[in-house]
């Protein structure tokens, strides 16, 4: 089974058009299926739907026509009580570092936040968890009692990066994830990410507009364009004999990524 399979999905917005009501179509009948261990990139240019196929993923927005099921229960039109119970097991990590973490809150308490909602662990085991959680993404438990403004763009991502596994989910979703950072703090998160895969034994959507990161980090590429899945299969297959002229200019317009 599936760890997550997306069926016929679509997602229009409706806006005025004068004097009557018009839809934009932002995600239109895209269907894939994504299996435990690996990594699923979704490619695209900005305005391609990428996000809000993550955010349907999530459970954060509703389809307008189609489905999204892990792990064999569906997403869309969940019970409050059985979309709590998934989120456990699903959590995202957002593409601005800044943005995502709450300036008045030290470290400690951004860490412990998903484990005190879900009630996850007892009060004094929140401290031990907290600086493991720290320490798997590289980073000293010195930070806990720190605030995010006190760190770079590279080291706010750890700890978005830390807070989402706090709960031990199956699925990362990560919606451009290094994009804001500079190239050095990019690579190392990129890097990270391998590490944390085998370690928590993750499944990854990974979101980029990037063809050259997405070739590097994923088992599966699916190429968005318009809202609509023009490509899907294996990293070799669609960076190596890719069918649409869409494709090979994505392949084209990033150079070639440089990791250390």
């Amino acid at each position: 089974m599936p760890l997550v399979e997306v069926s016929h999905l679509s997602k229009r917005y409706p806006h005025r058009d004068g004097l009557r009501t018009a839809h934009t179509m932002v995600v239109d009948d895209v269907s894939f299926v994504m299996h435990r261990g690996e990594t699923l990139g979704l490619v695209g240019e900005s305005g391609s739907g990428k996000s809000t196929i993550a955010r349907m993923v999530l459970g954060l927005i509703e389809p307008t026509a189609g489905s999204v099921t892990f792990d064999g229960q569906a997403v869309s039109g969940a019970l409050q009580g059985d979309l709590r119970a998934m989120r456990r097991r699903v959590q995202p990590v957002f593409q601005d570092p800044f943005a995502a973490l709450n300036p008045r809150m030290r470290v400690a308490e951004i860490i412990a936040e998903p484990l005190v909602i879900h009630r996850a662990a007892a009060r004094q085991e929140l401290r031990p968890k907290c600086a493991e959680l720290l320490r798997a993404v590289g980073l000293d438990e010195s930070a806990l009692g720190r605030y995010p403004h006190e760190f770079s763009g590279g080291q706010r991502q750890r700890i978005n990066i830390a807070r989402a596994l706090a709960l031990r989910p199956e699925l990362l979703v990560l919606d451009e994830p290094v994009s804001a950072l500079d190239v050095s703090g990019g690579a190392q998160i990129v890097n990270l990410r391998r590490d944390l895969q085998r370690e928590f034994q993750l499944t990854y959507l990974f979101i980029s507009h990037s063809m050259p990161l997405v070739r590097y980090l994923s088992t599966n590429i699916a190429v968005l364009r318009r809202g609509r899945l023009v490509e899907f299969g294996t990293r070799d297959a669609i960076c190596n004999a890719p069918h649409e002229d869409y494709t090979r200019t994505l392949i084209n317009a990033t150079p070639e990524l440089r990791l250390a």
